[in-house]
C-alpha cells in the first residue's frame, strides 16, 4: 500500500510555529506571578490579551513570510518552468511551498547546473562532469595562478598531462614556453643534456652547443612527465636547479640562471620509491608543494557516458551505444583508465554494424565477469556495495535511455520521481550529461 504523505504550507506552518512561541512566552509569565496578587477578572484578562496578541503575530508572521518568501518561491516556479529543468510533474499546478524538498530540489540542481557550465567553459577540453572532476577543476583554479610547484599524481591513462596543460592555460605564464619532458622515454645517458643542454666537445658526439629544455623554457612552465621513473643521478641535479634556479649545461662551468615554474606528473607512489631508495625524499619534498591526484575512472563512472559519446563521435566510424553496451562498460574497472576505454570504443565501432554497438562487440576481457543484465561487478564484494552499484547503474541505464528526463526515467524504474531524486543524489549522478546522449 502506498504511503499518502501529507504537507503544511510554509504560509501556515511558520506564522504557527511564531505565534505559538509567542503564546507560550505569555503562559510562563503569567505563571510567575503570585496566585493571591492574581483576581479572577485579572485571569480573564490575561488570556484574551493573549488571543488579541496571538491573533496579531499570527498575521503579522503571515504577510510577512509572504513578503519575503514570494522572491523565493517567484524563482523556484520560474525556474521549475524552464525547459532545462521542467518535467511532465513540474508543469502541474502546485504550490511549491507545500513541500520544501522541491526548493531544495530546484536549488541543488541549479548548483549543479552552474557547476558544470563552469567547468565546460573553463576547461573545454577536459571531458568530464563528475564530482570528482570538480574537485579537480577547483584545485586547479587555485594553484593555476601562482607559481608553486604542482605534483599531478594518478594511475597511468588518467589524463594527468591534459591537467598540466590546464594549469599552464589558466596560470600567468600561458603565453610564455610550456616544455614537456617525458623523463622514462629519454634513456638515461642523454637525459642530463636533454634538460641542461651541453656545450661543444663535452663528450663523444657533442659536434655543438645544445640549448637544454629548462634553458628553453626560461619564463615559462616545464612539465616533467613521469618523474618517478628519473634517475637518481640526475635526481640531485634537478633538486638544485629547482632550489638555486640555476644549473650548468653538461661539459660547462658558467652557471645559467632561469625564471621557471615545474610541474611534475606520475603514475608510482612516490612515497614507496623513497622507502626503496628509488627516490629522494628531497626533491620529493621540492616537487609536493600543491599535489592532485587525478580519479581513476572507476571511480568517477557517472563520466563514462559522455567520455563515450566524445570519443564515438571523434572516432573514424561513428557509432552510438546500445543500452547493454553502455552497463558493460559502466561495469568494468578499467586499469587503463581513459586511455583504455578509447581504445575499446574505437575497436568497437569498426566491428558494429548500422552504427550502434552492442555488447557482443566490446572485446571479450571487457565483457568478463560484468552482467550484462545489471551491469553488476562479479567480484567478490559486499552484499550493500554490490546493491548500491546495481542501483546505480540502473538509475544511469535509465536516464541514458530517456535522454536525462527524470520523470520517464522513474517510469521505467517503477519508482516516483521524488525518489529517483533522492537516489540520484546519493550516488552523485550527473544528470545533465545525459541530455545530449539521444
Amino acid at each position: 500500500m502506498k504511503q499518502k504523505k501529507f504537507y503544511v504550507n510554509l504560509y501556515i506552518l511558520i506564522p504557527v510555529i511564531f505565534t505559538g512561541i509567542m503564546l507560550l512566552g505569555i503562559i510562563v509569565t503569567y505563571q510567575f506571578f503570585p496566585a493571591h496578587s492574581v483576581s479572577e477578572s485579572s485571569s480573564t484578562n490575561i488570556y484574551i490579551l493573549a488571543i488579541f496578541f496571538g491573533s496579531i503575530a499570527f498575521i503579522a508572521s503571515y504577510f510577512m513570510m509572504r513578503f519575503f518568501l514570494k522572491p523565493l518561491v517567484d524563482f523556484v516556479e520560474k525556474t521549475q518552468q524552464m525547459p532545462i529543468f521542467s518535467t511532465e510533474e513540474t508543469k502541474k499546478k502546485a504550490d511549491i511551498t507545500d513541500d520544501f524538498s522541491q526548493i531544495n530540489q530546484v536549488f541543488e540542481s541549479v548548483t549543479n547546473i552552474l557547476s558544470n557550465v563552469e567547468a565546460r567553459e573553463l576547461f573545454p577540453h577536459i571531458i568530464g562532469s563528475s564530482a570528482a572532476m570538480r574537485n579537480v577543476f577547483t584545485q586547479i583554479i587555485k594553484v593555476a595562478p601562482t607559481d608553486s610547484t604542482v605534483l599531478i599524481t594518478g594511475e597511468s591513462g588518467t589524463g594527468k598531462e591534459l591537467i598540466a596543460s590546464s594549469i599552464v592555460k589558466h596560470s600567468l605564464r600561458k603565453e610564455k614556453p610550456f616544455v614537456t619532458i617525458n623523463c622514462v622515454a629519454i634513456p638515461e645517458g642523454l637525459l642530463e643534456s636533454e634538460l641542461f643542454g651541453h656545450e661543444k666537445g663535452s663528450f663523444t658526439g657533442a659536434m655543438a652547443r645544445k640549448i637544454g629544455k629548462f634553458e628553453i623554457a626560461n619564463g615559462g612552465t616545464v612539465f616533467l612527465d613521469e618523474i618517478g621513473d628519473m634517475p637518481l643521478s640526475i635526481q640531485a641535479k634537478v633538486l638544485r636547479a629547482l632550489q638555486e634556479k640555476e644549473f650548468e649545461r653538461v661539459g660547462g662551468t658558467k652557471p645559467i640562471h632561469v625564471d621557471i615554474r615545474v610541474i611534475a606528473a606520475t603514475n608510482k607512489d612516490l612515497s614507496q620509491l623513497i622507502k626503496e631508495g628509488r627516490f629522494r625524499e628531497d626533491l620529493y619534498f621540492r616537487l609536493n608543494v600543491f599535489s592532485i591526484l587525478l580519479p581513476p575512472l572507476r571511480d568517477r563512472r557517472e563520466d563514462i557516458s559522455i567520455l563515450a559519446d566524445y570519443f564515438l563521435k571523434n572516432s573514424p566510424k561513428q557509432a552510438k551505444l546500445s543500452t547493454a553496451a553502455l552497463q558493460v562498460l559502466i561495469g568494468h574497472n578499467w586499469s587503463g583508465n581513459i586511455r583504455e576505454l578509447k581504445n575499446v570504443l574505437e575497436r568497437a565501432s569498426i566491428m558494429s554494424e548500422d552504427g550502434v554497438i552492442d555488447a557482443y562487440h566490446l572485446p571479450e576481457e571487457i565483457r568478463q565477469g560484468v552482467n550484462i543484465t545489471t551491469g553488476s561487478s562479479k567480484e567478490n564484494l559486499p552484499l550493500d556495495d554490490r546493491m548500491n552499484l546495481m542501483e546505480k547503474e540502473m538509475i544511469i541505464s535509465a536516464l541514458k535511455e530517456t535522454g536525462g528526463v527524470q520523470v520517464k526515467a522513474a517510469g521505467i524504474l517503477g519508482i516516483n520521481q521524488r525518489s529517483l531524486w533522492h537516489r540520484i543524489k546519493k550516488h552523485e549522478i550527473d544528470v545533465d550529461i545525459f541530455k545530449n546522449l539521444q
